[in-house]
């Protein structure tokens, strides 16, 4: 018979310790389990000895035993089980604070098996006469619904709290003497129970935690004796209630303007929030004037308040004063930046005072950004320099002095103040076009010093855009494309463009000594684009080109040369739609995003059930959502086969009537129902636009020619480019096929046109 050796280890220790006949004894070997756990050990093997020490007397003790159960009933469900009992035994308890104990911690426990027995203590807990009891209910009801809403339902949880809103409020304040405010603390539930998402219909759901006009009046004389949090969770019910009519609005408006005194910023935006939705429904204009100059101060006084706390209120501001122009409009001023400022808060106050900003204080903002420019954070002054920007976009009058501070600012050589007031000034002309081409040889001057993408880009649109001002526009244009397989995807675009624009407005070989610069800088860049470039873009883009002005080049000119529309600054920054609904979030993080909460919480359940009934997301159908994959199956390979031999280029044309080019598209029609779609202009492929630019080409398979050279006059060994199966119509008569088919190796004739 072998004799085992003593069980040693903090554990066995602790085990005997809590098993020990001496109360101390078992006290402090509970601080010691509480300790071990706290630091991260595993003591869930300690669970049936701890367990046992709950039935005492002792109320330190059994707080420590409840904490220890809330960390360790998911890991020991079946055991939680035997603690029950004493749960139940606490909930009757003459002591309050230990009925609310036993109430709170049967709610976090977060177990299957023991939400069946919380029914009853609950129900006794929500008719205590404590108020904490009750209050401690409260937030155990919204716990249970997330748990196992139909047990609320069932139980009629929901309704207790209608009547203990509506009734203990209402005892509160009648009675002076029993004034406590532990009765306000049932308010913060009003923000964890389900509410509604669309203005409640006429049978109420029991699902779902409406706001009875009655509430409603009951909250509004509750609302000046709760503490801030209260106050906040008042607030935000106000703002779910739906108005009964214009009369209620206005009630309710006039009620909460006082909370714009408060002290609390959270309580101030929440206040502003009620104000804003409720602002919908009433018709008087002089009271609208009245709410809206009332609610200017507060917002400015918290501009006084720490950073962190001034970028909330400067998000939450901006979406304000684009719901509500009006609202600061001559506040401007109490947003010019400190020195002292964070970069995160100089760039919303930037940005307000451009949305403020008007032709009465356009001196003061010009100013202001004018001095900002000559910051050391180069992020704070690139902001600056674009604010300047959208200043004269946004306002005519002050445009031409908007243009004379950022020549002010090019003229100080910054390279970065240099480079942002030339992306500035590409959006001045297409505002004003024509107006200041004055300063282009300024911004010419300054060619060499640019190293940006964005910003060469920019001068790069100027100098094709007013090729026919600019003198010496080809050879500008030469040094981009000597380096075109250097530069980014957005330069090689626009430098493609500029030069066709160049081309087209020299008038090709009839423009003289301009005109013939003008066409060995165009095939030059066509050259290179097509054959050395690695962005598909820029070789689509480029061939594109080149097919326009070989086979019309009015069209060319139309497409290229187009008339585009004057710019402007958007009002809003979001859809009108998402608008309305950040403003009923002010306070919250999705109005701090700019962004619905859909988008960064609420994942799962809650999220999903969230979209669809906000409309956002259809509810499921396999039927439906089956035939719509076949279809946009169907859709993606017929454009698939649209698509593949759009670019047909081979050196000679094809035979082959199947498939090659887009003469293949006839028996592609026959085949793919969803290609007769696309064909018959019933589709939204974007690949439909690529072949409305060859309107003037016959969709007929072409016979093999006699004439090797192809459509563009030169034998395609020039950049191995042809029609494949692509015959042009009689209507444009291909002019390459008039001229001698000459190759001169590097020198030929790249469009034929020439």
């Amino acid at each position: 018979m072998s004799i085992r050796g003593p069980r040693k280890g903090e554990n066995y220790e602790l085990s005997v310790d809590l098993n020990s006949e001496y109360r101390d004894k078992r006290k402090d070997a509970i601080k010691r389990v509480i300790a071990s756990m706290t630091v991260g050990k595993d003591v869930s093997g300690l669970f049936p000895d701890v367990l046992k020490n709950m039935q005492t007397d002792d109320l330190e003790q059994k707080k420590l035993v409840y904490l220890y159960l809330m960390n360790y009933a998911k890991t020991q469900p079946e055991l939680v089980i035997l603690a029950v009992n004493t749960f139940v035994k606490d909930s009757d308890d003459p002591n309050p604070l230990v009925r609310a104990l036993a109430i709170r911690t049967m709610g976090c426990l977060r177990a299957e098996k023991i939400i069946d027995y919380l029914c009853d203590p609950l129900q006794k807990a929500l008719r205590d006469e404590n108020p904490y009891v009750r209050k401690t209910a409260a937030l155990c009801v919204a716990k249970l619904y997330d748990l196992k809403p139909e047990l609320v339902i069932e139980n009629g949880f929901l309704e207790q709290l209608h009547e203990m809103i509506s009734i203990r409020i209402l005892c509160q304040h009648r009675s002076s003497s029993n004034r406590h405010p532990h009765l306000i603390y049932l308010l913060p539930t009003l923000d964890l129970l389900p509410r509604p998402l669309q203005p409640p219909p006429d049978t109420i759901s029991p699902a779902v935690f409406n706001i009875t006009p009655a509430i409603l009046n009951k909250l509004l004389v509750a609302l000046n004796e709760c503490s801030e949090w209260g106050r906040v969770a008042v607030l935000n019910a106000l703002a779910r209630y739906h108005a009964v009519d214009d009369k209620e609005s206005e009630h309710i408006c006039e009620r909460v303007v006082p909370q714009f005194q408060h002290v609390n910023g959270s309580v101030v935006l929440a206040a502003v929030k009620v104000v804003m939705i409720h602002l919908r429904n009433v018709h008087r204009e002089e009271l609208i004037k009245s709410l809206i100059r009332k609610m200017a101060p507060p917002l400015v006084t918290l501009l006084s308040s720490p950073p962190e706390v001034q970028w909330v209120a400067l998000r939450n501001i901006n979406l304000l004063l684009q719901k509500r122009p009006e609202l600061l409009s001559s506040e401007i001023r109490v947003f010019f930046c400190k020195y002292n400022d964070p970069l995160y808060v100089k760039v919303e106050k930037v940005d307000i005072m451009v949305r403020l900003g008007n032709d009465r204080n356009v001196d003061a903002l010009l100013s202001e950004l004018k001095e900002y420019a000559s910051e050391v954070d180069v992020d704070f002054v690139r902001k600056s320099v674009k604010a300047i920007g959208q200043t004269a976009v946004k306002i005519e009058e002050a445009a031409e002095k908007c243009v004379n501070v950022l020549l002010e600012l090019i003229a100080t050589r910054v390279s970065y103040v240099v480079q942002e007031a030339i992306v500035v000034m590409k959006d001045i002309f297409r505002k004003y076009p024509s107006t200041y081409e004055g300063v282009i040889p300024t911004l010419c001057a300054n060619l060499d010093e640019l190293d940006e993408p964005e910003a060469k880009a920019s001068l790069i649109w100027i100098i094709g855009e007013y090729a026919n001002k600019i003198d010496n526009a080809d050879d500008l244009l030469t040094l981009f494309v000597d380096s075109f397989t250097e530069e980014s995807y957005p330069v090689q675009l626009q430098v493609l463009t500029a030069v066709v624009k160049l081309f087209l407005k020299s008038g090709g070989e009839g423009g003289g000594d301009r005109g013939r610069r003008a066409q060995v800088v165009v095939q030059r860049v066509l050259q290179v684009a097509t054959r050395e470039c690695d962005s598909p873009d820029v070789r689509d883009r480029a061939y594109i080109y080149w097919r326009l002005l070989s086979m019309d080049p009015g069209a060319a000119k139309s497409v290229v040369l187009s008339h585009r529309p004057p710019i402007s600054i958007p009002r809003t920054t979001v859809a009108p739609a998402v608008l309305d609904e950040l403003i009923g979030e002010v306070g919250s993080l999705a109005s701090a995003y700019h962004k619905p909460e859909e988008t960064f919480v609420g994942k799962g359940r809650v999220g999903a059930d969230a979209l669809q009934q906000k409309g956002v997301v259809p509810p499921p159908s396999a039927g439906l959502e089956d035939d719509l994959t076949t279809r946009k199956a169907l859709q993606t390979v017929a454009a698939g086969q649209q698509s593949e031999n759009l670019l047909d280029f081979d050196d000679g044309p094809s035979t082959d009537t199947s498939s090659g080019g887009l003469g293949g598209l006839s028996n592609l029609t026959l085949q793919q129902p969803a290609a007769a779609n696309l064909l018959a202009g019933t589709s939204s492929n974007p690949l439909d636009d690529l072949v409305s630019i060859f309107g003037n080409v016959s969709m007929e398979p072409s016979q093999p020619s006699a004439n090797p050279a192809g459509p563009f006059g030169g034998s395609g060994a020039g950049m191995g480019l042809g029609f494949g199966g692509l015959t042009p119509a009689p209507a444009a008569p291909a002019q390459a096929t008039q001229q001698p088919q000459q190759q001169q190796g590097g020198q030929e004739d790249l469009l034929g046109l020439f």
